[in-house]
Parts: C-alpha cells; sequence; structure tokens
C-alpha cells in the first residue's frame, strides 16, 4: 500500500518542488522524504505561515520514477532542469544543480538557488542535500502555488495533521479523503501549473541552509 508524505512548504520558489516543464521533481530539500519515499507514494507539501498559506496545499505528487543525481544530471530529458541564472524565471530555478565528474565522488554543485550569492558552492546545502542521492519524479502531479487552495477543514482534522517541523507519514488509506478531494475538485488540471509559486518574483534569490534565510 502506498504511503502519503505530508509537511509545511517554507519557501515556494518553484525551486523544491520544480514543477515545470510538464514534470515535477523534488530533487533538492528534504532528504528525508527523498531518501525513503517509493515509486506510487504521494508527497503533499501544504502551506506555512511565512507564506501565509496555513491550511493551503501548495502541490501534491505522485511519485512516478526516482533516479540518483548523475542519472538526473545526464538524462537529456531533464536537461530543461539544469538551471541558467541569466535565463527566464522557470530556468533560473532549475533544480538539476548535483553531479560528480566520472571517477569522483566529489559533488559539483551548479551555480543556482542553493549556491552562495556570488554563485560559488554553498557547502551547507550540499551537505543538506547531498544526504540522499535520490531525486523524486512525478509525472501525476498537481502544482498550485499562489492559487493553493484550501483544503476542507474537517479532511485535515481526521488525518490529524498540523503545522510544524519535519514532516507526517500516512498510510494511503487514511489519507484517501484528502487525496479523493484532490482528484474530484481538480478534475483536469493534473500535471499543470495552476498557479505561479509565491515568490516566483524573486528568483533571483539564494538559500543559506546555514543561515537558515533567504538571500538577495
Amino acid at each position: 500500500m502506498p504511503n502519503v508524505y505530508m509537511y509545511v512548504v517554507a519557501r515556494d520558489f518553484g525551486f523544491a518542488p520544480n514543477p515545470f516543464h510538464g514534470v515535477c521533481t523534488l530533487a533538492t530539500c528534504k532528504p528525508k522524504i527523498r531518501k525513503t519515499a517509493q515509486v506510487s507514494d504521494w508527497i503533499i507539501g501544504m502551506g506555512g505561515a511565512q507564506l501565509k498559506a496555513v491550511g493551503r496545499c501548495i502541490y501534491a505528487m505522485q511519485v512516478t520514477d526516482t533516479l540518483t543525481f548523475d542519472a538526473y544530471w545526464d538524462d537529456p530529458v531533464y536537461a530543461c532542469k539544469r538551471p541558467v541564472r541569466n535565463g527566464s524565471r522557470k530556468t533560473i530555478m532549475g533544480d538539476n544543480i548535483y553531479h560528480r565528474p566520472t571517477g569522483t565522488t566529489v559533488w559539483v554543485q551548479e551555480d543556482s538557488h542553493h549556491s552562495q550569492i556570488d554563485g560559488s558552492p554553498d557547502s551547507s546545502n550540499i551537505r543538506n542535500d547531498t544526504q540522499a542521492n535520490r531525486v523524486l519524479i512525478s509525472r501525476n502531479f498537481y502544482y498550485f502555488g499562489n492559487a493553493a487552495s484550501t483544503v476542507p477543514r474537517d479532511i485535515l482534522s481526521q488525518l490529524g495533521f498540523h503545522n510544524g517541523i519535519g514532516h507526517r507519514k500516512f498510510t494511503q488509506a487514511r489519507a484517501q479523503p484528502f487525496l479523493d478531494w484532490l482528484h474530484s475538485d481538480y478534475k483536469g488540471r493534473a500535471n499543470t501549473v495552476i498557479g505561479d509559486p509565491y515568490q516566483f518574483m524573486k528568483s533571483s534569490s539564494r538559500y543559506s541552509k546555514r543561515l537558515d534565510k533567504v538571500v538577495d
């Protein structure tokens, strides 16, 4: 039976998750979820207080594939997910940022949202992100961003979910009312970017795990 992982999205730039190019990917942050989630599991990101979106669903993705960082980097299908810092907001937020040159064990971090402000590697983000050498990929997802819809209170109450640090893991059977609401209310909206990320207009900014803050 698949599982459902639910957590609070503290920042929503379009980076983690990255919902663009018809595929939703979780390639950075949330190493514990990336390490354990399996194909068919669901990952659900709820809005946090910082986004003023408590009780709203930012995104929901069903894992349809997983790749290592190197496989993700090398696959031409996902070249569109490599960051281009002087490109469009979508390409600036590319999450395909980690790879290792053949024969080495040292991670290369591309100039990205997780690099330092001058584009050089950020060791705190590298350590955190590479705890799990896995990218979660979904071709069955709902991404709401700043159009995030309020989840009916009774559904969240039945789950016993509340905003907090870390993530909660539920069986699909227990989370089925949530999934039923999603499929029913947003039928025909799967695999689309329904709303821009909350912080899309700040796409040039960087995030530091060490400081736990966004820097411009």
